[in-house]
């Protein structure tokens, strides 16, 4: 294991913020120029659905669509949408409003963690991603403000017996925090990780953070750890990362 897959470890929850913005763009955005295309369609634009649904040549699922014909009063388009991919599923209301500015509500996902959807993470890396966010907004590709919680579970790099083990971690959105600031916390594994990620403009992310092994940490990710400096009192490393998406 190397230091850059060991950073990619930890942003893995700003990664999955980005697989949720991506994802509700693309129902919305489709069109005869899009990337986006479908094996096959049924029913009708209002109420229909898209299977074998492409991103870029990317596979990404089968897709159902309700579009809310109520909100075109208001000069919005507005509809719920439901995604599977494999046993996984991601749901949620989208809507579009003049300027291009994206509301997504009640997006609630469980997806295995795809490498492939998001080509910046280790390409052996395994895992599941949960969210729940009661909001999110976008404006022009960067993301405006957000409510909820994502929750990265059971991570680990390889397979089988030689598979290695990073535990669980969760990013979450408050209004206590700011429309842009997540909290990120461990939910147990070999790390003890706290620290904050913050969306930027471009759009990117600024993750600060501090690590400490557990008892229970594989002595290789104990050793792995040096390379962020000497620890503090508490036996905690200092960590940072910053990218654009």
């Amino acid at each position: 294991m190397n230091r850059s897959i060991l950073l990619a470890v930890l942003v893995v929850l700003v990664f999955a913020v980005i697989l949720v913005a991506r994802l509700p763009a693309g129902w919305v955005l489709s069109g005869p120029r899009s990337d986006l295309h479908c094996a096959d369609t049924a029913g009708t634009i209002w109420d229909g659905s898209c299977s074998g649904m492409t991103l870029k040549g990317q596979a990404i699922g089968d897709l159902s669509w309700e579009v809310h014909a109520g909100r075109l009063l208001a000069g919005k388009f507005a509809a719920s949408a439901v995604l599977t991919r494999g046993t996984g599923s991601a749901r949620g209301t989208v809507e579009l409003g003049f300027g291009g500015q994206l509301n997504g509500h009640d997006i609630h996902i469980d997806l295995p963690l795809d490498p492939t959807l998001v080509p910046q993470l280790p390409a052996n890396l395994r895992g599941s991603v949960h969210a729940d966010l009661a909001s999110i907004q976008m404006q022009h590709d960067a993301i405006t403000a957000v409510q909820g919680q994502i929750e990265a579970r059971d991570l680990q790099l390889g397979v089988g017996a030689s598979a290695e083990p990073f535990g669980s971690y969760s990013l979450t959105f408050s209004p206590a925090t700011g429309p842009l600031v997540g909290q990120l916390g461990d939910l147990g594994g070999p790390l003890q990780v706290e620290g904050t990620v913050r969306l930027t403009p471009e759009p990117g992310y600024d993750l600060q953070g501090v690590v400490k092994p557990r008892a229970n940490a594989p002595e290789a990710l104990v050793r792995e750890l040096q390379f962020l400096g000497s620890p503090d009192a508490q036996g905690r490393r200092p960590f940072a990362a910053a990218g654009t998406f």
